[in-house]
């Protein structure tokens, strides 16, 4: 796979702690790279610095080999980019600002800005001082993708958008992926990253925590079931086996186990030896992942001191 984003020990420190501190991410050709953390963790920081907006205090960011600051103006005509903040130019509508990023892009074929407009149910020609919050990220959000580019840069791009419009955008998203096009996206919401995302990264205080692929969250070895017994004696009874509880609710007569994929066949066969109410399988996902390896994290940082 090639490298077409490579931040390479990347330090941006505005003082007080304030920044991004050694970050270090490649995403790889045809890669949708979601990079989540909450608001003042890093992540437009880090955007910003791909886009060869900032200096870095340190480190490089690189873009199809380019070094991001010193060659910015080229990277950004190459890059469709929604930025965290929207401010546009003093155009009157949102068709005249779609035409001049057209003529800017070197676009003429106005075929897939028509697409992503009726996709998100936009109306363009509205004044642009007079758009909602939403109405203004669907107009960036077609922007960016009009001319289609390889590279996109999307800084929490569903910001100001309904749940219907959401789903949409994320659809869109996928589209672009089955197409090939390399995608760094940021989010505070873990549900828009699993549905779109091979690999995903957490920021928090500026410093990369962890960085996982979305096949080990979905195909992931080990597998939680929540059991209810009918009574005390059959819960008391089953926990004397031998299997990894992970929760035990006594009060309920509740145990939940954790198993491999191997131990599956035999934790239903042992079971029919036991009155039960209800098994459940506990959902793994992004957010519960990122929230152990925090709270490992933590775990830690206590144990050292």
């Amino acid at each position: 796979m090639k490298p077409i984003i490579e931040i390479k020990k990347l330090t941006k420190d505005y003082g007080e702690g304030r920044g991004v501190f050694d970050v270090d991410l490649t995403i790889y050709r045809g890669e949708t790279f979601g990079f989540v953390g909450t608001n003042g963790s890093g992540k437009t920081t880090t955007i910003r610095n791909i886009m060869g907006f900032l200096q870095p205090t340190s480190g490089a960011v690189y873009v199809n080999g380019k070094e991001a600051r010193s060659h910015s103006s080229e990277i950004v005509r190459n890059i469709g980019y929604v930025p965290g903040e929207i401010a546009f130019p003093d155009l009157s509508t949102g068709t005249e600002f779609l035409r001049s990023q057209a003529e800017f892009l070197h676009t003429s074929d106005m075929s897939y800005a028509e697409y992503l407009i009726e996709k998100l149910q936009l109306d363009p020609r509205a004044p642009l001082k007079r758009m909602s919050k939403g109405m203004k990220q669907k107009t960036a959000i077609v922007a960016a993708l009009m001319a289609n580019p390889s590279i996109l840069i999307l800084d929490e791009p569903t910001t100001g958008l309904d749940p219907l419009m959401r789903d949409a955008f994320l659809e869109i998203v996928r589209e672009e992926h089955d197409k090939g096009t390399t995608i760094f996206m940021s989010s505070h919401m873990f549900g828009e990253l699993e549905t779109t995302c091979d690999r995903v990264a957490l920021i928090r205080n500026g410093y990369i925590i962890d960085v996982v692929s979305m096949q080990d969250i979905t195909h992931r070895k080990e597998k939680e079931y929540k059991i209810e017994f009918s009574t005390e004696n059959d819960y008391i009874r089953f926990k004397q086996l031998d299997y990894t509880v992970v929760r035990d609710q006594p009060q309920y007569h509740q145990a939940t186990v954790s198993v491999t994929s191997e131990q599956i066949e035999k934790l239903l066969r042992d079971l029919t030896n036991y009155n039960i109410k209800f098994i459940s399988e506990v959902t793994y996902n992004l957010e519960r992942h990122f929230k152990t390896i925090l709270n490992q994290k933590k775990e830690n940082e206590t144990y050292v001191r």
